[in-house]
């Protein structure tokens, strides 16, 4: 009994750790800003406090949260560790940082999309079908959509069928994540047209059409973070 009272426990504190994760993506809070207090997250989740600290204490081993003594728990970061291997979230000046990704995305992903156009399985196509659905879905029911958006262009390169091209995908991951956060989704109705676009092509096999609507997915994001650094 003991042990499937511990079962349960550890995994209501699992689903309270993703529950305050998407709170932070959803309310965009930022780098630095404060999590309400212990007290007002039991409200708002409906569990006791020891549930709220062992959902707080995975974050904080994730590098999500931070908890400064007498002050209170801080975000420090809105990208896991784990999709993170190459450290980009500690890197200062993070617009910069999404520039230079865009930048090496506009060098990759639309030779990536053009090889998936000429690769891709029916199977495979279906299923980037199903994500770009997923995505255009939660994006109008006001969901988060930051995971799916992350498998959409997962999922191209897996179409690709170049083994190289898939070690890369944290990187992707890492990209995704970073601009959906830093244009406070502000791009939305542009993704919902662009991921059509791609994926029209790839079933097509159309590889220059992939190419050029890869090309504008991400020339949308990188106009949008030129024009925050400007502000």
């Amino acid at each position: 009994m003991k042990e499937l009272a511990h079962l349960k426990s550890k995994l209501l504190a699992e689903e309270v750790e993703e529950q305050i994760f998407q709170y932070i993506v959803k309310k965009n809070i930022r780098v630095g800003e404060k999590l309400p207090s212990e007290f007002e997250l039991c409200r708002q989740y409906g569990v006791s406090r020891s549930t709220i600290r062992e959902a707080v204490k995975a974050l904080i081993g994730k590098g999500i949260l931070e908890v400064r003594r007498g002050s209170g728990t801080y975000v420090i970061g809105t990208v896991p560790l784990e999709e993170d291997p190459f450290g980009i979230r500690d890197m200062p000046d993070k617009e910069a940082i999404a520039m230079d990704l865009v930048e090496v995305r506009l060098m990759i992903e639309p030779a990536m999309a053009e090889m998936a156009a000429l690769r891709a399985s029916k199977e495979e196509v279906e299923r980037l079908r199903m994500l770009c659905e997923r995505v255009e879905q939660k994006i109008k029911n006001e969901e988060n959509y930051i995971k799916d958006d992350i498998a959409f262009h997962c999922c191209v390169a897996e179409c690709s069928h170049n083994k190289i091209v898939e070690q890369i995908i944290p990187i992707i991951d890492t990209a995704v994540m970073m601009f959906v956060n830093i244009t406070h989704k502000k791009l939305m109705p542009e993704t919902i047209r662009t991921h059509k676009a791609v994926v029209d092509a790839i079933a097509e096999g159309d590889s220059q059409g992939a190419r050029l609507a890869m090309t504008m997915h991400l020339t949308y994001n990188r106009d949008m973070i030129k024009n925050i650094r400007q502000v």
